[in-house]
């Protein structure tokens, strides 16, 4: 049977998971009656509910005699880790691009990758029956960007379609019959080279591990595409780390394939396929799963490395251990430890004492999603502000990561963003021009640090139309102190349930985060002072009762709603001296120190 491997490349939002839906309906990978969830591919809670990919997936399609094996890549650069092992998998890329946006950061990130492998892609202009939609102005910008990105001749050369994902139909011209995606399947078939692993069958059995997952009923899972030899289920084979050392030796129990959206068992893998193996209980990502013979472990693609910092710790609020059942610095560590293991990009140490851990990782949106799964399995958490991380330079000089943001805004806007980036959070402008219908396209090149926290900002700053991108640009010489938040925050000093008297007069002080009825602590952060200070207040404080009645003094009080935020509003919001207290119901800020008097003490020694 023929073989061709491709990943899927588009910005986040621009239809990937919609047109791998559809590929799939019309190979007849679904029954015609089976119930399937709209955007399959996004299996993860979290995925559904954020519209984004998180974890590479791959799946497999048979179209006539051929097996096609797609990989949906994450658009996130958050998620590159994925990215780079995914696309060593692969011999062929299909680029998606929004026919109205044009390809985007995401997209520049991960195709960048994607050519330095020496992959030809195929561009496919998506959404093109949007009203909005300029495919020709679109095609010119994907010329632009691999023009950019040092594509060579052949990658320069590429086929374009026009598509609908929603409608599934791709064709060849714009005004083409638009019945299916049979046209798509071919230009695949004809553009995708076969895996060269096919003339290797008879070599000894290599396989490089890009994806970790786990089985219940299996256990450890390893998927990655056997690079030569063939494997049968019960051969003994060994793990070799990247640097060629033996990890260990076992039988392989289970060698599963995707068929659909399902893995299924089959009796032997060749080369050139994509599989999933069981049986290791140490090997993981990167590395080599080989015949006993082979000494040489295969390349792994170098990964690049993480900027920002958090700490994780217990929870050892007065509320500790009322919502979530884990609890303890050891069950949290397990579970740190276990997320490393499977995503390369994240790197787990221990602090001082035991109690907290320091997760690096590559940026804030990464973060919130590994504590947003940890929430949702019941753990409690206590995080610190992201802190980035910098490097020292040949010359012994600090080195800060620097991002190339590229923003979409209304013209009138503009200003307000230019003034903000270039500003207190030390950008440079790269380049400012028109973007179509009354909007400007922005890109700077911005410190890490002074993005922490900025996207609330930003869309406060654009009533909300704004659209910001960021990925990893460069390391660069230190660019000196970047303001933090300007205003002191109102903390509790009472512990009980918050009353809707003492809020509402609270409220000339400053912006609430918690409504009446709310449980509070001594230490715990109740809402935004309107001055630059902190300042203590009594959230429990009720109305003082008389014997006098007046008209009007029984009424109700009406309380401004509160702010509340999302998880990384939260995080990216606190000071370096204050904690987020994550548990699977609530979301609650709080000072490092709750007791005054030890917040004064340690403010002197700080």
């Amino acid at each position: 049977m023929d073989l061709r491997n491709i990943a899927i490349i588009a910005h986040v939002d621009h239809g990937k998971t919609t047109l791998v839906d559809e590929l799939l309906k019309q190979s007849g990978a679904f029954r015609a009656n089976q119930a399937v969830d709209e955007r399959a591919m996004d299996s993860n809670d979290l995925e559904r509910e954020r519209g984004i990919t998180i974890f590479a997936k791959p799946t497999s399609v048979l179209y006539k005699t051929t097996r096609i094996n797609i990989v949906d890549t994450p658009g996130h650069a958050d998620f590159g880790g994925e990215v780079e092992r995914i696309l060593s998998m692969v011999d062929g890329v299909v680029l998606l691009v929004d026919a109205a946006e044009g390809p985007m950061p995401q997209t520049k990130f991960v195709t960048s990758k994607a050519l330095r492998l020496g992959l030809r892609p195929i561009v496919v202009l998506n959404k093109v029956d949007k009203p909005d939609a300029e495919p020709d102005r679109a095609l010119n910008e994907c010329f632009d960007l691999f023009a950019n990105l040092d594509a060579n001749d052949d990658q320069l050369d590429f086929p374009h379609m026009y598509a609908s994902g929603r409608s599934g139909w791709a064709d060849h011209e714009l005004d083409g019959p638009r019945k299916d995606l049979s046209a798509l399947f071919e230009l695949i078939i004809r553009h995708v080279p076969a895996p060269r692993q096919i003339a290797r069958q008879n070599e000894d059995f290599r396989m490089l591990a890009t994806t970790l997952g786990a089985d219940p009923f299996v256990g450890r899972l390893l998927t990655g595409r056997v690079e030569s030899g063939r494997l049968k289920v019960g051969q003994t084979v060994q793990a070799l780390s990247r640097i060629g050392q033996k990890i260990e030796q076992f039988r392989v129990t289970r060698i599963q394939a995707f068929r659909g959206l399902a893995s299924q068992d089959i009796d032997e893998a060749l080369a050139g396929d994509i599989v999933s193996l069981a049986g290791m209980t140490k090997a993981t990502v990167a590395d080599t799963i080989c015949a006993l013979a082979v000494e040489e472990p295969l390349e792994a693609q170098p990964i690049d490395p993480p900027t920002i910092t958090v700490t994780f710790g217990i929870n050892d609020s007065p509320l500790a251990g009322r919502d979530g059942k884990k609890v303890q610095s050891r069950v949290i560590r397990e579970r740190l430890m276990k997320e490393a293991e499977s995503n390369v990009a994240i790197k787990v140490s221990d602090t001082p004492g035991g109690e907290a851990f320091e997760v690096a990782g590559r940026g804030e949106l990464q973060m919130g999603v590994l504590i947003e799964n940890m929430r949702r399995e019941g753990f409690e958490l206590s995080i610190s502000r992201p802190q980035v991380l910098m490097r020292e330079g040949p010359d012994g000089e600090r080195l800060e990561p620097i991002e190339e943001v590229t923003i979409d805004v209304d013209d009138e806007y503009s200003g307000a963003v230019i003034e903000k980036i270039t500003g207190p959070r030390k950008g440079d402008l790269a380049e400012m021009r028109p973007a179509g219908a009354g909007k400007t396209r922005i890109i700077a090149h911005v410190p890490s640090r002074g993005l922490i926290g900025y996207h609330g900002e930003f869309l406060t700053d654009t009533r909300g139309t704004g659209v910001l991108n960021r990925v990893f640009h460069k390391w660069a010489p230190h660019r000196g102190p970047i303001p933090g938040r300007r205003a002191g925050v109102l903390i509790s000093m009472e512990n009980g349930e918050a009353v809707a008297y003492a809020l509402w007069n609270l409220e000339e002080r400053g912006r609430m985060f918690i409504g009446a009825q709310a449980k509070v602590y001594t230490g715990m952060i109740i809402g935004e002072h309107s001055r630059d200070n902190d300042l203590e207040v009594n959230p429990l404080k009720g109305k003082k009762l008389t014997n006098v009645r007046a008209s009007g003094t029984d009424e109700a009080v009406r309380l401004t709603t509160p702010i509340t935020m999302s998880l990384e509003e939260a995080i990216a919001y606190i000071d370096d001296d204050e904690l987020v207290e994550v548990t699977p119901n609530a979301i609650r800020l709080r000072k490092r120190y709750l007791d005054p008097h030890e917040r004064k003490r340690m403010s002197k020694q700080g």
